[in-house]
């Protein structure tokens, strides 16, 4: 579904990613680790296009879209859920849903409001009047919405209590089994290693640890030295 090759990205003269190589198959949930300012979100950026690589590759279903604008790869079947959750504040729940819409996939906007009962009772409110968990949910719906058969999520559990936690980790598990391919950056450990199938560790942009969630969980000095666990 997804690789990333050797892939090299600069803010300018700042060497961030320094050889990333990754992959993601279909249906199969990669989540990726590390402090901040270890260059997770530079590698979602990478991937979707904002920051293109200088060096290396990023193949989306056999194709080469190194050097693709983003709302060719969004075309092509990928969304993402971006940190920060970015919905559209003066926009009714229902709004921000529909105008994202892609006809002709499962994601419609009944199904959506049924993965998020929240949002069901919440449809016709303005998303700036939503709660930053309700704000998160809105994203995710948004970014299903465009029917993805990738999803990148940037941080999706970012300043939100331990019950929101629980409910996107239910979330991301439902989308799993539906067989959605999921990239998730994410600094919550426990949540992280209870949906993913593999795990990579990123520390100053290059990838320290990969495997399974049951292996990175028994490896201690992992966890205490890139991940301050």
């Amino acid at each position: 579904m997804l690789e990333l090759s050797d892939i090299h990205t600069y803010y300018g003269e700042s060497h961030v990613l320094q050889g990333v190589s990754l992959g993601v198959r279909r249906g199969e949930v990669v989540a990726i680790l590390g402090r901040n300012g270890a260059g997770k979100t530079t590698l979602i950026r990478s991937v979707i296009g904002f920051t293109p690589p200088r060096r290396g590759a990023v193949r989306f279903k056999d194709e080469d879209i190194t050097r693709w604008p983003p709302y060719r790869a969004v075309e092509r079947g990928m969304a993402l859920v971006p940190q920060g959750r970015r919905v559209f504040p003066s926009l009714s729940v229902v709004e921000n849903l529909s105008v994202a819409q892609r006809d002709g996939g499962r994601f419609t906007l009944a199904r959506v409001l049924e993965l998020f009962p929240r949002l069901a009772e919440r449809a016709k409110s303005r998303a700036g009047r939503l709660s930053g968990g309700e704000q998160q949910m809105l994203a995710i719906g948004r970014a299903l919405m465009t029917n993805p058969e990738l999803l990148l999520m940037d941080e999706p559990t970012e300043g939100l209590a331990p019950l929101i936690v629980r409910e996107v980790g239910r979330i991301i598990a439902e989308l799993k089994r539906e067989g959605l391919s999921i990239l998730l950056v994410e600094q919550n450990l426990p949540m992280a290693l209870s949906v993913a199938d593999t795990v990579h560790v990123l520390s100053r942009g290059q990838i320290v640890h990969s495997g399974a969630p049951s292996a990175l969980m028994a490896n201690e000095d992992v966890k205490s030295r890139y991940l301050g666990v």
